[in-house]
């Protein structure tokens, strides 16, 4: 009997171990931190072995193949040890394509993942497809594999799940954009990331689909050296727009959600769903949690969370979008970020940055010139009292913080959580 071992047991190791275990495999899994007990009780509940808090290397050496969560990096001491003997080590999303005949749509990008995937997911589920969501949202792709099977998957996927698959094949593949993101991960090198990014072209075939936004400067490049197999539908702001309605009329509104919005639209289009349905979704979408959204206004002030703004590309986007004077909560850990992009955003839009972090001194050195004011705190309810005493009436405190959220919180989604929070505090 094959024997499986999952490294790590969040959402997505837990739902390969299910999927093996289905399977018949010998599956075993091995996290290094604590299971949480929703996902020990998931265990506990198709009999699967596991333990936490260390990694046995005697259990998981002798593996025939194992699927690595992808918050594991490569560098971690027990891959190493995989990689020299040879174990094969892929991720979630592979190992569950082996199992499914579902049509695979996938997106992936540095900013606007989780966006324009809700949409797609929205779109085909009002047309009645059997559809799931899956990836780096909604419960794993194996998982649903698993427990449910569906016709189709929309699947946003990041550099790291895209690092470790090797013969999935994407039906409809989507590339938004590339910034630079993540760069600790990639050895610093930017070009490491990128073709990170094209993995999600890879195998593809003349049936197939490739939408991606023809003017971002990165792509453009990339796409001149390459030769895909797939067929191409460009997009752009200044290419026929594939959209059924106005501008103005979208639901989501801003430059950067007229780009998703029209990648939503091609991908919609070619798996078959007719104008009026996509044209009911772009115009009833509500958008996503912590993606510039609206919390409340406090004394003539408004609150945006854009806690998912976890990198610098990301933030600028959601400057663009501000027209009232701005008081800019950000910082976290810097993942090796180049602050110098929003420089004319935040000259013209802040009069106000509030440093939220264990470390802001990078935010010092950058910002401390351009004769704003700035507030240094390090939590965030420091960082939500400040900016509200900064503010102004008709002002917007926009929390977009550049960087990820380790060094104070459990993910970005805790940190959006906290903030609304003390925001409804005031």
């Amino acid at each position: 009997m094959e024997r499986i071992v999952v490294l790590g047991a969040g959402e997505s190791g837990t739902g390969a171990a299910v999927l093996a275990k289905v399977k018949g495999l010998d599956v075993f899994v091995s996290d290094f931190g604590t299971i949480t007990a929703p996902y020990r009780a998931m265990l506990d509940k198709y009999g699967i072995a596991w333990e936490d808090g260390r990694h046995t290397e005697e259990l998981i050496l002798n593996a025939d193949e194992v699927v690595k969560s992808p918050g594991i990096p490569e560098t971690a001491p027990m891959i190493m040890k995989l990689k020299a003997q040879g174990t094969p080590i892929i991720s979630e999303i592979e190992f569950a394509a082996r199992y499914t005949d579902a049509k695979m749509i996938c997106i992936t990008g540095s900013n606007g993942k989780t966006t324009t995937t809700s949409l797609i997911f929205d779109i085909l589920y009002r047309a009645g497809l059997d559809v799931g969501l899956a990836g780096n949202i909604g419960n794993s792709l194996a998982l649903q594999v698993a427990q449910n099977d569906h016709r189709y998957y929309v699947i946003e996927l990041s550099s790291f799940q895209l690092d470790n698959m090797y013969d999935f094949r994407a039906d409809v593949a989507i590339l938004l954009n590339i910034t630079p993101d993540h760069l600790d991960r990639y050895e610093f090198k930017f070009q490491n990331y990128v073709d990170a990014k094209f993995r999600i072209t890879r195998n593809q075939r003349k049936e197939d689909a490739f939408i991606y936004w023809a003017e971002d400067p990165v792509i453009d490049r990339e796409m001149k050296k390459l030769q895909l197999g797939a067929t191409l539908y460009p997009f752009g702001f200044n290419m026929p727009s594939p959209l059924p309605v106005g501008e103005d009329e979208l639901a989501l509104k801003g430059k950067h959600n007229r780009l998703n919005s029209m990648a939503a639209t091609l991908a919609a289009q070619v798996v078959g769903i007719k104008n009026d349905v996509i044209r009911e979704s772009l115009t009833q979408f509500a958008g996503v949690e912590h993606r510039l959204q609206y919390i409340a206004t406090v004394g003539g002030v408004r609150f945006i969370n854009d806690s998912k703004a976890t990198n610098v590309n990301s933030c600028w986007y959601a400057l663009e979008s501000m027209n009232t004077p701005t008081v800019l909560i950000l910082g976290g850990k810097d993942k090796g970020n180049d602050y110098s992009e929003i420089d004319d955003l935040v000259r013209e839009k802040c009069h106000t940055l509030v440093f939220m972090g264990l470390h802001n001194e990078k935010l010092h050195e950058h910002f401390d010139s351009f004769g704003l004011r700035i507030i240094d705190t390090n939590s965030i309810e420091d960082a939500v009292k400040g900016a509200y005493e900064a503010a102004r009436e008709g002002d917007t405190v926009l929390l977009s913080p550049c960087c990820a959220s380790f060094d104070l919180f459990r993910s970005y989604e805790d940190r959006g959580e906290q903030f609304v929070r003390e925001v409804r505090k005031l």
